[in-house]
Formats: C-alpha cells, structure tokens, sequence
C-alpha cells in the first residue's frame, strides 16, 4: 500500500507519522511520501518521520519529494494538507478583517474565503495531476475549508472525502469524562465543517443510552471551558456546539479579543520556527510535547480509520466525515457537503440518518450553505463581483458597507494567489 500526503513538509505532519507507526496493523503502509515544495522543512520532517518509524519498528519506507507528480503516481490514497501562501497569508487573513470590525479567522468569515479562493484552484489541479496517473486514487481531504474544498473536488468528479478533527477531539474528550474506550462513544454530530453540534453522545453505538444530559450535568464547567463559552449558554442549548461556534455566538466579544493579541498564525509561525528546530535533531524520534500544542490533535488516528475503511483494510466503519448531503439534511440540495456520521467502505462515505434538526441550528446550516454556495462559485470562476455577493451573504458579515471593503482587502491581500485579480 502507497499513501502520498501532500504538505508533508508541515510542523504537524509528525503527528500523522506518529499514527501511521503506532496503527500500522490497521493501515499496512509499505511507502509513505511525502511531498512538499519546501525542500528544507521536508527534509527536516522527513528525517524525523523516519526516525518515528524505525523506533516503533514499522518496516515501511518513508520517501520524500518535491516533484508532485513522481509524489501521488501509484498512491492507494493522497492526503491533502497543504496551506497555500503559508503562515504568511493565514495571519493576512486573521489580520485585515478586524480593521472592518468583522471576525479574523482562517476558516471562518472573510478570512475563511481568502483561503477558499487560495485553496480551491491549487486542490483542484493537484487532484486532477492524480487522477491523469492513477484514477482509482482516493483523495482525503484534510486542507480547510475542508467543506468547501471537498465540494470542489467532488463537483469535479474527484474520489474525495473531507476530514476534521473535531469530532475525533470531542469523543475523545467525552471518552475521558465517561471512563471508557472511545470506540464506545458515539456522536450525533451535525452541521457543516467548523458549523457542528453535538446533539446526542451514545455508548456502544448509533442507537445507545444518550448521555449527553450526564454529560452536562457532571461535566459541564469542564466542558464550556474548553468551548470558552459560558456553562448556562450551554445549558440552555442541551447540546454541545463545536468551538467554531462561539464565532457566531459571542462574534462581538471574539472580536475585541483579538485586537489585543498576536495573531493565532503569529503564535504557530513562532512555534514551527521552534519545531523545525527540535526536527532537525537526529536524537529526536517521537513527536515532541509541543506538538500537542500546534493543532490537529487526533488527526492522525482519524486519517488512519479514513483510510482504512476506503482502502478496504479494515471493512465498512461508522466514522465522521465531510461528504454529499444526498438527502440527509432535508433542507439542504442534495450536493451540500455536509459533516455527519457515515458508513464508510471501499465505495466511500453514505451520511447515516440523522434527527429533525431544531430551527435555530437548521437555520444557520443553511445560511451558511448558501455562503458556501457563493465562496465556491468565486473561487472557480473569480471576480470582484462574486466576491462580494459571497461576503455580503455569510452571517458574519452581512452588510453591504462592510461587504464592500472586505472585497477590497481581501483582492489586495491576496492579489498573488488569485489569477483573475
């Protein structure tokens, strides 16, 4: 089995090979490439990566490459990563919107669409460069907006699949609290990339004892905390929304907030400058502590599932995943991509069923889709014009004045990635 992961030179990428190594019986990787136009970070990562390998005794080979092509030819499966413009533009896009009193976010917001329109052309000619070499390839896509970027792909006619760690983090974290395996857990988890609920929390499966309401009523401190959102917010809701939300939620209070620190692409450049520095290491051979802190926790364990189950290793799963509403949110046109629970094997991901949604979480799923609508029309086709109708349509923005300057800043900003500027 070949896997290719490109933006295999990033920070986190050592956290993948750290699951690859440990969960080798799930997911028999015999080569693993990692491909990244960044020769220096590459080399540094790969050297760690094969280092992981040989301390956990996995007996695949680790290559790694510039070429792209030579990179994805023969590949079982690609994992897309990747950051277009660097930690560079991300911080662009955690910057300028806060001069026009809108969120600054990288997935999110205006900033959010900065990066669709970066992102989605560079996915797009990658998977088609893997399609020309090896059709039968499936594409897991990891790279954000996750939701926008895997509805690229799959309008394209592309084998894709999105995937989050949110999900993962969560039953991970509800594991923990409840004292048992995270295989036991199951979530009715709702909505769209980065725009999820919690809305059930099931032991031993679909249709296990919900104990979400134990859930809030022992943990519920803890688990605010984590979502920095008030304990009675939450109560008040019954259901635990992702952390995404509070964008949403407390937009006005996130905003001051964020003028008054370095931004989040600020604190991860520092920190990768510190990473790359423990890589170069040739004692190193585990991923550090500070990658706990870098993002992308459980990552790994949930690509290694992904891709099992699509690979046919480990037989049909029930795994949360971004993929094709096809009916599932009623609401929504059937080529939403939407983040769901699915069963997922060898011919890809099928949405399970899911409970009538309350109109306050519906309602904002589709605000928010028809956004999604207009950010992938303006990163297919380009234009001021697109541009602004898609900012003017997302919650956060909303208004025409604000619309109109975002437009300006983002074409400036990014006026290198955009070949239609």
């Amino acid at each position: 089995m070949k896997l290719a992961v490109v933006g295999g030179g990033s920070t986190y990428t050592p956290e993948l090979i750290d699951g690859f190594a440990r969960l080798r019986d799930t997911l028999p990787v015999e080569e693993l490439v990692l491909v990244d136009p960044a020769a220096d970070r590459l080399e540094l990562v790969g050297g760690l990566a094969r280092r992981i390998f040989a301390r956990q005794g996995h007996p695949g080979k680790i290559v790694t490459t510039s070429d792209l092509d030579a990179g994805v030819g023969g590949a079982d499966a690609v994992l897309l990563q990747l950051r277009v413009g660097g930690q560079a533009a991300r911080n662009q896009d955690e910057t300028w919107p806060l001069e026009c009193g809108c969120i600054g976010q990288e997935t999110t917001g205006a900033g959010g669409l900065a990066k669709a329109l970066r992102t989605v052309p560079v996915v797009l000619d990658i998977a088609e460069r893997v399609r020309r070499t090896n059709p039968d390839a499936w594409i897991i896509d990891f790279t954000n907006p996750v939701g926008i970027v895997t509805r690229a792909l799959l309008q394209a006619g592309h084998k894709a699949v999105g995937l989050c760690n949110v999900a993962i983090g969560f039953q991970r974290k509800f594991a923990a609290l409840l004292d048992v395996t995270p295989g036991e857990v199951h979530l009715d988890h709702v909505g769209l990339n980065h725009l999820t609920w919690e809305l059930g929390v099931r032991l031993g499966g679909p249709d296990g004892e919900d104990v979400l309401p134990r859930l809030l009523a022992e943990h519920g401190d803890a688990i605010a905390g984590d979502l920095r959102m008030p304990r009675q917010i939450v109560d008040r809701l019954g259901v635990v929304p992702s952390y995404y939300l509070r964008y949403f939620y407390a937009h006005d209070e996130v905003v001051r907030e964020l003028g008054t620190k370095p931004s989040r692409a600020a604190e991860v450049a520092a920190m990768e400058k510190e990473l790359l520095e423990m890589y170069g290491d040739p004692a190193l051979d585990e991923k550090p502590a500070l990658l706990g802190k870098r993002g992308g926790a459980f990552y790994s364990e949930a690509a290694v599932d992904l891709a099992s189950s699509l690979l046919g290793g480990g037989g049909p799963a029930v795994q949360v995943v971004n993929t094709y509403n096809r009916g599932t949110l009623p609401f929504l046109p059937d080529d939403a991509v939407i983040e769901v629970q699915a069963r997922v094997d060898g011919t890809g991901a099928a949405p399970l069923a899911v409970p009538a949604l309350d109109p306050m979480y519906a309602g904002l799923i589709g605000h928010v889709t028809a956004y999604e609508d207009l950010a992938l029309d303006a990163a297919l086709r380009g234009g001021r014009d697109r541009v602004f109708k898609a900012l003017l349509a997302h919650p956060l923005i909303g208004q025409f004045e604000y619309a109109e300057a975002l437009t300006d800043k983002l074409i400036a900003h990014n006026r290198e990635h955009l070949a239609w500027a």
